[in-house]
């Protein structure tokens, strides 16, 4: 049984190790693409995919009513109606792909959400999404995995107790959320 005084310091670490630069270069992002118009793409694998859908829940419950422009901001899932038939490995881990298909367009922003930055459902999305010319935002613990070489811009906890790292993830996106609550972004 871990103390809970050595979770709350690791933590406390973990969350010292966000980079604010690199988080105030989503934000820019996510303001461009509300102000172009553009979509924005949040998955995450496992946890991480609740931790996506909060993030979309901060940028539209309050920043949507104090802007003019919208944002335009969907929460990619791991299990779609559509894609039940999917039941292989391989195609399983195109899950996020194929929801993209239907929807992302050159200029949008998808944002992958991954402890280890290794999970093919993650890392395929930001290879496909880069690949159709979308900005791509990568938020990893860990080494970053594959997914800090591939996204445009990753944000990573560098550290490997698993709890902490997911704790991080989740304040890294009420950083971003928070910043347009009931705010204008110039």
């Amino acid at each position: 049984m871990e103390d809970p005084g050595r979770y709350k310091a690791l933590v406390l670490s973990a969350i010292q190790c966000i980079d604010l630069t690199q988080v105030g270069q989503a934000i820019q992002i996510f303001n461009a693409a509300r102000e172009q118009g553009r979509r924005i793409f949040v998955c995450g694998d496992a946890g991480a995919e609740a931790t996506g859908a909060h993030l979309l829940c901060d940028l539209v419950k309050s920043s949507n009513y104090s802007h003019p422009t919208p944002f335009r901001i969907l929460a990619l899932r791991e299990e779609m109606p559509k894609l039940a038939h999917m039941q292989d490995e391989r195609t399983h881990n195109r899950l996020f792909v194929e929801q993209l298909k239907d929807f992302a367009e050159p200029e949008d922003v998808l944002m992958g959400i991954c402890v280890s930055g290794n999970s093919p459902r993650i890392v395929n999305a930001i290879d496909y999404a880069a690949w159709i010319g979308c900005h791509t935002i990568g938020v990893t613990g860990f080494d970053g995995g594959k997914v800090a070489q591939l996204a445009e811009l990753n944000i990573q906890v560098p550290v490997t107790h698993l709890g902490s790292v997911e704790d991080a993830l989740v304040v890294i996106c009420h950083m971003i959320g928070h910043c347009f609550a009931g705010q204008e972004i110039a």
